[in-house]
Formats: C-alpha cells, structure tokens, sequence
C-alpha cells in the first residue's frame, strides 16, 4: 500500500470498554518541588549497554523508509499493560508507559473542552515515540497525563507497572523526580545556577548523588564539558537546551518525556539534539517520548502516533519526513 496513513478506528472495537473512575485532584506540573521524601521504590534498570558517541550531525543522516499500521492494544481484562506479539504490539513483555482508556476534559457545560478521548497507547521500553497531530489535538495533554503532570479525567496511566492514577501527591512528585526526566521547550533552568548545579538539582531534591562516571559521560556526549560553570545567561540556547536534556537523562529514568524540545533551537542544534536522544535510544536503551510539530522531527523516532480530535487516528512506523507530512496531511492538518 503506498498511503503512509491509514486510520484506526476500528480497532478501538478491539478494546473491552473501561470502567470510568473519580480523578484525583491534578497535580501542578512542580517537577521539582522540594516535599518531604517518602520511601520509594525503583526498578532496576537494564545496563548501560554501549557508551554513545559525542554528538555529530553526520548521526543526523540515513532516517529509514517509512510504512504504516494500525495499533492494536495489548492489554488484558483488568487493564495492566501485557505483551501481545504482533502489529502495534510489544513482543518482548516490556512496556514503559500506558495510557488505558484515557479520556480528559476541561470546563464543563457550554464550556466544556474534550482534550482526549478514550486513548489507549502503550510506550515499549527501548523505544522513540513522537506524538504528532494537527493543534488542539491533544498531543500535549497525552504527553503530561503519561508523565504524570495531568490527571485524567477517566482511565488509567502506568509507568511501568506502577499506576499514575493511583497516587497522592507526595507519591507522584517522588515518582517523577526519579523515574521520570523531562525536557520541554523553554529549558526552566534557574538562572542563579551554573549548568553544572542545574544538571544536577532533581537529584539533589531528591537526595541522590549523580553516578560520576555516568554524569561525565552525559557532559561528554552532549559536548557541555567546558561550560559547567557558566551560568543560563551565558549559554546560547541549543547549549541550555543541552543542560536541559542533560538534567532529565543524569538520573537514568525509566522514560524521558519532551514537549516540542527544539522549538527554541536553530535547524542544527535541533538535529543535534535529536540526534542524541536516537543514540540514547539505540545504545543505552532509554525509552524516549516526544511531541513534536516538526515532520522532520519525527522522523528520527522509532514510530509516530497520530491523534485528531483527541483520539487515536493513526501511527507511523519507520518514519521519514515525507510519510509523516503524508499522514498529517490525511488529518487534514
């Protein structure tokens, strides 16, 4: 077939219907507010694997032809995310984030806003997803819900097999400092800091040292080596940029979420950037999440999911810049 969209509703016939349950009240995103720590438990982590080599643009060539499928969840009776083998599957039992029949609204009556609709995804472990879609679809309201920043209005959010939805405050916001990184578009770096302070603030909110091999690694690979002590106003933006995404991978978490992370980057340290997080991917197994409007972008991940309207409306695996504008274009975007 040569259309590089192909739409999926069908398959949420495929899915039993989830029962609707009370959210919690949400969370202000204070990924680094400093509460009171509370025991918490870790996965363990695979191992590094291959060191990744410092960042070149040459990394930014040979993006794959891009084909199409439709996503079939896997997911048992009682809504814990399971491998199921196949297309839009995961075929190893790994899953790092879920969304089980997530739906979230704003307002109500007149004013009432349906920002996703009954949304099932799941996020294998070891992956690049970009979430792609025309404005208003929602993309970034999935982003936050899987990284605990939102609360659904109904369904369930696992990290892992840890259910989002589940937890009180205090329990989430430890959940995100240490298992969750984040980069988003502005780079929120305190500005009385140096990059070497800012890099590594969540771990020291949360009472960690850094590993000191793993963040001279880090430094090394995102080429911040010379400018650890300079301080946000002293950098050019793709270099706070390269703070940003150091201080969300220095705690080795289990998924790094990025909210249009190059749309204050030139075209260069936007490849770059995206360049590294394909490495981190490939060589280190870190599972990477990314909304983005860029079909260039995109391309750089693994699979692209596509959301109209708040709902699922396809996905691209193997994507290239071309395929992905093709299936942006099917949305009408």
């Amino acid at each position: 077939m040569d259309c590089a969209f192909i739409p999926i509703e069908r398959t949420h016939a495929c899915l039993a219907p989830r029962p609707t349950q009370e959210a919690a009240a949400p969370t202000p995103p204070g990924v680094l507010r400093d509460l009171k720590d509370t025991p918490a438990v870790r996965r363990p982590r695979p191992g590094p694997g291959r060191p990744i080599e410092p960042m070149n643009p040459d990394l930014t060539n040979g993006i794959r032809s891009g084909t199409t499928h439709r996503t079939v969840g896997g997911l048992t009776p009682g809504g814990t995310p399971r491998a199921t083998g196949g297309i839009g599957t995961l075929s190893q039992g790994s899953v790092a984030a879920a969304a089980l029949g997530v739906s979230k609204t704003y307002g109500a009556g007149d004013t009432r806003v349906l920002a996703l609709d009954d949304v099932t995804l799941e996020i294998p472990s070891g992956s690049f997803v970009a979430i792609m879609g025309p404005s208003g679809s929602g993309k970034s309201t999935l982003l936050h819900c899987l990284a605990g920043l939102d609360t659904p209005t109904s369904g369930r959010v696992f990290l892992g097999d840890t259910d989002l939805t589940g937890l009180h405050d205090t329990a989430l916001t430890l959940v995100r400092r240490r298992r969750i990184g984040f980069v988003f578009q502005s780079f929120y770096l305190l500005p009385t800091l140096d990059a070497h302070a800012n890099i590594e603030l969540p771990l020291h909110l949360a009472g960690q040292s850094a590993d000191p091999v793993w963040f001279d690694h880090v430094v090394e690979v995102l080429g911040l080596g010379d400018r650890l002590t300079h301080r946000p106003s002293e950098l050019s933006g793709g270099q706070q940029q390269r703070v940003a995404v150091a201080r969300a991978l220095v705690s080795r978490p289990d998924v790094v979420f990025a909210d249009e992370p190059t749309g204050n980057l030139d075209s260069r340290s936007g490849a770059e950037l995206l360049a590294f997080l394909r490495a981190s991917v490939r060589e280190l197994g870190q599972t990477v999440v990314v909304v983005t409007h860029d079909p260039s972008a995109a391309a750089y991940a693994d699979r692209v999911v596509l959301l109209a309207d708040g709902a699922l409306a396809g996905e691209i695996s193997e994507p290239t810049a071309d395929s992905v504008l093709a299936g942006l274009r099917g949305l009408g975007a």
